[in-house]
């Protein structure tokens, strides 16, 4: 009896294993990225948009958000209609934006313009 329980816990740890190994992959729908949301490219007010706010008006673009020398906050890439925002900066934020001419950058609510820039565009705000 006490076989059948040892096999049983082995294969439920394995079985959960395989859940969360799954889970944590990208792609996967459940993963971890910011706030990135679904909607259609609906006008926000700039009272809503925060520190920073990204929206793809393009095809897509590779967004790559971080904590100067820290955590990564997220490295996507985002399609036509997705946004991500965040509402504070008090670490700074540093920003790649794979196909600027794709997306629609404001900071503090305020549109900045990096359509002409060059792929790979990188910025940084400061807190």
């Amino acid at each position: 009896m006490a076989i059948v329980g040892a096999v049983l816990l082995l294969v439920t740890l394995v079985a959960l294993g395989g859940y969360f190994l799954y889970r944590s992959l990208p792609g996967t729908g459940a993963g971890v990225s910011a706030n990135a949301s679904e909607a259609a490219a609906e006008p926000v007010d700039s009272d809503d948009m925060g520190a920073l706010y990204i929206r793809v008006v393009g095809e897509s673009s590779d967004v790559f958000v971080r904590v100067p020398g820290g955590d990564v906050l997220m490295d996507q890439e985002l399609k036509q209609g997705n946004s991500v925002h965040y509402a504070e900066n008090t670490q700074g934020l540093e920003v790649t934006i794979e196909d600027p001419s794709a997306v629609e950058v404001y900071v503090n609510g305020v549109e900045q313009d990096v359509s002409d820039r060059d792929p790979g565009h990188s910025f940084t705000l400061n807190p």
